[in-house]
């Protein structure tokens, strides 16, 4: 991450922050944000709306991430080198009742928790993506193919002839089981805020960001580890011992990943890398869920529709009753459910960057301001192509 401003700070006051980079025009947008956020506000205002479709969406989020996680963590423990895993999406219950609900379409999209799984696996970051080029997991993932293939001769065969080809499908269900793992405690969380608000309803979005906050911190050194049935045995591919933790490992990527860069949506346009309408450099892609364009979602083919059908399903009915008495009712719900979804993101990369923050960012010490604007120059640079400028209508 660059640096924009003098390191020791003896050449500048807070009153004269210059976000380095930005046209005047959005240094002027970007100030009445910066200036919140060290009020101890949030990325996104404070209001009765916000507050409703804030809390009313991460409820319904909760109950998305906890059918997520568990099918997550089923695959990568459960599904361990199974060539052709149709019944992967069964959490190991397969009955006719579920089979027919599930030709039918009447269940959780799960092609969405792969495809943010994939995000994180293609862009990187994090000590887990660094852990699963190391020698120690590599030992320790081909210990456990060796133990999956030793009965099944087309997989020995095909491990000589492909011999890498194992091994990374090992590392993908490393990242299925670490992504489970992250999305395990944001569903706890987020499903404890929505049991909060049943008796504390007058909660704020500083109250929901303190909340998120807190949660990221409690969480933050919780083991990331790997350990999948193989035969009817644990096999350690992933140890405690190697101290992967929650906040630095997953999260932090995750947040990377799928709420800054992601992927083009596919389905709704042909790019063309030749004539650079995608950037050459992944650090560079801003696909991600902070930058999305809530209109295309609602059409087939697009990946977060498969997120907004989910969280329809288990909209809590305040909200719903919302949605219903705003403009064109429910007619555009899954928009709604989109632009309601990018406000409570913005809330908790807030509780990110506060917990991240080298000084609590309240203070009035004026080297810890300066070490703070420091640290959060190059985000709001990044978040001013977002959405974030869109949400400040209150």
């Amino acid at each position: 991450m660059t640096s924009t401003l003098p390191r020791d700070g003896s050449s500048l006051s807070p009153s004269c922050f210059l976000l380095v980079g930005l046209d005047p025009l959005d240094q002027v947008r970007i100030r009445p944000i910066l200036q919140r956020l060290e009020a101890g506000g949030a990325l996104l205002p404070d209001s009765l709306i916000n507050r409703l479709e804030v809390i009313g969406i991460l409820h319904s989020y909760g109950e998305v991430l906890d059918a997520y996680s568990r099918n997550l963590i089923f695959i990568a423990d459960h599904q361990f080198l199974e060539l052709f895993p149709a019944f992967k999406y069964f959490n190991g219950e397969i009955t006719p009742g579920k089979w027919l609900r599930y030709l039918w379409h009447d269940r959780i999209n799960y092609e969405f928790a792969e495809y943010c799984m994939k995000a994180m696996l293609w862009h990187g970051g994090g000590g887990l993506d660094a852990h699963l080029d190391t020698p120690e997991f590599i030992e320790r993932a081909k210990a456990a193919i060796r133990a999956k293939i030793q009965f099944n001769p087309f997989l020995r065969g095909l491990g000589l002839f492909f011999p890498d080809f194992g091994l990374e499908q090992v590392r993908m269900l490393a990242m299925y089981s670490g992504l489970g793992q992250f999305w395990r405690v944001m569903s706890d969380l987020f499903l404890a805020l929505a049991k909060r608000y049943e008796t504390e309803p007058h909660l704020t979005i500083t109250d929901v960001v303190a909340h998120v906050q807190q949660g990221l911190v409690d969480a933050a050194d919780k083991p990331i580890t790997y350990a999948p049935r193989i035969w009817g045995q644990r096999h350690e591919v992933i140890p405690q011992s190697v101290g992967l933790t929650f906040l630095p490992d997953t999260a932090i990527p995750y947040v990377e990943a799928v709420f800054f860069r992601s992927f083009p949506f596919m389905g709704t346009l042909s790019y063309n890398a030749q004539a650079g309408q995608i950037p050459e450099e992944q650090a560079d892609f801003a696909y991600g869920a902070l930058y999305a364009d809530p209109l295309p979602v609602g059409s087939a083919g697009i990946p977060p529709t498969l997120l907004m059908q989910d969280m329809m399903r288990h909209l809590p009915p305040y909200l719903r009753e919302h949605y219903r008495r705003s403009l064109r009712g429910e007619d555009d719900l899954r928009v709604k459910i989109c632009l309601s979804f990018q406000k409570s993101m913005f809330c908790v990369t807030t509780a990110a960057l506060r917990a991240l923050a080298p000084f609590p960012l309240e203070t009035q010490d004026p080297q810890q301001q300066l070490a703070n604007r420091e640290f959060l120059t190059p985000w709001l640079q990044r978040l001013v192509g977002s959405r974030l400028l869109t949400v400040q209508e209150v």
